[in-house]
């Protein structure tokens, strides 16, 4: 079995190149990633091939792949002891997708949620759109993973890649692939975007990750409140001013401005104040480095090219087994 030998928990994240990341994603997907990243074998891509449902301009998926891989660094992420790299520059994945296609029964696809969400809410129906959980899953199967981070939205395909991964091993009676597991943080909060829904690019309601102090202030500013008058006492719990401040701030801070609009005296105002200052000190650090990086595209893409290399010599043993498997010629990777 070929995935024996990683001494670490081999974890793999991948986001796409879709536009400006937020803090929903940040505290989502990206810190808890960093956090754990010196216990864990990681491999981090980008995933731009899978932006391709949504994004077809070349010179913008460009900038936001540069932009995602700044944020990444920016984050933290350590690029000598992590795999980095840009899903397109491993184009074998979607050489792994097609095997897994040909065990792959047409009705698991249409169970997808994110594919029938996507056909009710009128979005084109295209195959790339139908086919995306088989992409997922051969960048998941690839790299033999023992875990995948997720929320609780996108378990659902984890689940699908075990599913092929259990019928491929079953077709060709090889245990070729691993079956990952879902990671799924209980804990992790849903972040409250500016209308109080989930923070989504989707309802056009985030702050950006490096957002200006200026954008983060016309932002916060467009945040409906009720019309208490300030002497009155108010409410900070349950209130899209109170959820984003609980996830920015510390719990000290939260509870003192909880307790100080309790006792009337304070305007939503004053609160939408404090939550500006709160996102710009959570903000401002990341913005400065992400700045720095963001002005060295050769340098990123360099990183990326490392990755890139990385990420194929990985991935070259199972894609070695496949083509054996099929008594195809030798893949020169």
């Amino acid at each position: 079995m070929i995935w024996q030998m990683a001494k670490k928990i081999r974890s793999l994240t991948g986001l796409r190149a879709t536009g400006a990341q937020h803090i929903g994603n940040y505290l989502a997907s990206i810190k808890p990633a960093i956090e754990v990243q010196n216990s864990r074998e990681g491999i981090y891509f980008i995933a731009d091939l899978h932006s391709l449902t949504d994004l077809k301009d070349r010179e913008l998926l460009r900038r936001n792949t540069l932009s995602l891989a700044a944020l990444w660094l920016a984050a933290g992420l350590d690029v000598e002891t992590q795999i980095f790299f840009r899903q397109s520059d491993v184009p074998i994945v979607a050489e792994v997708a097609w095997y897994l296609a040909s065990v792959t029964g047409f009705g698991l696809l249409e169970k997808a949620h994110a594919y029938k969400d996507a056909v009710a809410n009128g979005r084109d129906a295209t195959v790339a759109l139908f086919y995306y959980p088989v992409l997922m899953a051969a960048d998941i199967l690839l790299y033999q993973p023992d875990e995948v981070p997720v929320g609780k939205d996108q378990i659902q395909h984890v689940e699908m890649a075990r599913d092929m991964a259990l019928s491929f091993n079953a077709a060709v009676q090889k245990e070729i692939f691993k079956l990952p597991k879902a990671k799924v943080d209980e804990n992790r909060m849903i972040i409250p975007g500016l209308d109080g829904r989930k923070m989504s690019k989707s309802y056009n309601n985030t702050i950006a990750i490096c957002a200006e102090r200026n954008e983060i202030k016309k932002l916060v500013a467009s945040i409906a409140t009720d019309s208490s008058k300030i002497e009155e006492p108010k409410k900070l719990e349950s209130t899209i001013i109170g959820e984003l401040f609980r996830v920015i701030a510390t719990p000290e801070k939260f509870e003192d401005l909880k307790v100080r609009l309790a006792k009337g005296g304070v305007g939503w105002g004053h609160a939408k104040e404090e939550l500006v200052e709160a996102l710009e000190s959570f903000i401002a650090p990341i913005r400065t480095r992400y700045n720095e990086l963001i002005s060295k595209p050769d340098y990123l893409y360099g990183i990326l090219e490392s990755g890139r290399d990385r990420a194929k010599a990985l991935a070259a043993p199972t894609l070695s087994l496949l083509r054996e498997t099929f008594g195809f010629s030798p893949s020169k990777i």
